[in-house]
């Protein structure tokens, strides 16, 4: 029977760099939420940074969902993080055990234990990911129970901090949400205030919420897909077993908009360069949006259609690489370089986490909501490059071309809409599936693509007042279709 990760099993073994003094560290960090992002992002370098004796602190884990947390403390809350992918084009293959965290509570069952948990001068940082969905005003009152929404947790956190500490000068949090939402921590601020004034909580509370207490804006980027699916497999390997064990790529980004004040706070941010405090986290996310998103959205419905199912087997077809290499760097790169000042070391490192092949992100499960993401990521990039070299961007515009065409229904079942590849069907999941349907009508394709391009429900702007984009992309629509998109690539 193999060795349970822990405690014991771990100093045991110097070569993975955990020593006992970790064990001893203060608790510095209140973190809600125990998904993979957290731990595979911020409880990675929180650990890293101990490791190297920069921060000597760990953290509170807040579990909000069911269920208890014994798969953490069976394992004295150390967890394994394998990091698997390419970094600047080689293959990296590194296993590190994580030792960051101190306590995982239960929020139903240990809510008290996390309330005690603020009364410690040494707590000064709090970090959440909630999803999305978690950053919303859910009107409660936050003195009877535990609070359902995790703003109203945050409160009841901050009324504790509060009245343990008698509202003092200098005893608030570094408060950093990493929810994939823009200006994150000011939305956070705004539904805490707006739910204490609900509450109908004293005003000098309040006042100490906005003066003591730092909400700064965050950017996260890093897939961790998780848990293996051959996970006692890996164990075996491994030689010990561990539950929590999670896989990321090498690529890691946090960027974080505040001053000296927050970097003091956050001072583990020294471990690893890739986590940013800047004045705004801006250009990161323009970077991000344009030149990851925005590649995979002009570059999924044509490998797909051209019969590739993952993002790996696109990077390995000799075309769709190309593909990918021209719109990355030729196309969208140019149009922001000068707002991003890091965007030409970002670019090469996308084309890196596309070639990863230990991720099969699946083609069409990024076709979802095509047609709204081609809008947001690439409409904008379009009217930049043509303003800056007064021609199109071809792979844009074949892209285009490419979407128009899988959004193409053969029929209609229950009310979804349905595409065809190769004679295999497919769901078209896209809100504006049906305008899309109406248009692929039209008997003229000229006429269909001006018509989609002008469409004022579609596009921030009419895309028909770029010279000559309509044009080109019926041209490309009409070869798509002629000659198959399998054999155009390949011409």
């Amino acid at each position: 029977m193999l060795p349970i990760l822990n405690k014991d099993f771990i100093l045991k073994r110097p070569e993975y760099g955990v020593t006992a003094a970790i064990f001893s560290y203060p608790e510095k960090i209140l973190q809600f939420g125990t998904g993979v992002l957290l731990r595979g992002l911020v409880d990675y370098l929180v650990d890293q940074a101990n490791k190297q004796g920069i921060f000597e602190g760990r953290v509170v884990v807040v579990k909000s969902t069911d269920g208890d947390t014994h798969d953490f403390s069976s394992q004295d809350n150390l967890y394994t993080t394998h990091i698997k992918g390419v970094s600047q084009g080689e293959l990296v293959d590194k296993v590190l055990i994580n030792a960051s965290v101190s306590r995982v509570l239960q929020s139903n069952a240990q809510w008290q234990e996390i309330l005690l948990a603020v009364h410690e001068p040494a707590m000064q940082i709090i970090v959440s990911n909630t999803t999305e969905v978690g950053i919303q005003y859910v009107p409660e009152k936050i003195a009877t129970g535990v609070p359902e929404s995790y703003p109203g947790k945050l409160l009841a956190v901050l009324w504790e901090r509060y009245n343990h500490f008698q509202g003092k000068a200098h005893t608030g949090f570094v408060i950093v949400p990493t929810e994939l939402v823009v200006d994150n921590g000011r939305l956070l601020k705004d539904i805490v205030l707006q739910l204490a004034a609900y509450n109908e909580m004293p005003k000098a509370f309040t006042d100490w919420i906005q003066h003591e207490n730092q909400f700064c804006n965050s950017l996260v980027d890093r897939i961790v897909p998780g848990k293996p699916r051959n996970l006692a497999e890996i164990n075996e390997k491994a030689g010990y077993t561990d539950q929590l064990w999670i896989e990321v790529e090498p690529y890691l980004l946090w960027a974080i908009e505040g001053g000296d004040d927050i970097r003091t706070a956050l001072s583990f941010y020294q471990a690893d360069n890739r986590m940013l405090i800047a004045d705004s986290i801006t250009p990161y996310r323009e970077q991000k949006l344009r030149l990851l998103n925005g590649s995979h959205t002009a570059a999924v419905p044509l490998a797909f259609l051209s019969g590739l199912n993952t993002v790996y087997e696109a990077m390995q077809d000799n075309y769709m690489q190309h593909f990918f290499q021209e719109v990355v760097l030729r196309e969208i790169l140019p149009t922001i370089a000068a707002d991003c000042p890091t965007a030409t070391a970002f670019a090469p490192e996308v084309l890196d986490r596309f070639a990863n092949p230990f991720i099969a992100h699946k083609l069409i499960s990024i076709t979802f909501q095509e047609s709204s993401k081609m809008n947001a990521r690439n409409v904008r990039t379009l009217l930049r490059y043509h303003e800056q070299f007064q021609s199109l961007p071809p792979y844009l515009c074949l892209g285009f071309a490419a979407m128009l065409l899988f959004l193409r229904p053969e029929k209609q079942e229950d009310g979804k809409y349905i595409g065809a590849r190769d004679g295999e069907s497919y769901t078209i999941t896209d809100d504006n599936a049906a305008i899309f349907a109406a248009w692929w009508q039209e008997q003229h394709t000229a006429t269909m693509v001006n018509g989609i391009c002008s469409d004022k429900r579609l596009w921030e702007v009419d895309l028909t007042t770029i010279p000559g984009f309509a044009e080109q992309v019926t041209d490309l629509l009409i070869a798509l279709k002629s000659k198959g998109v399998k054999a155009f690539i390949q011409l």
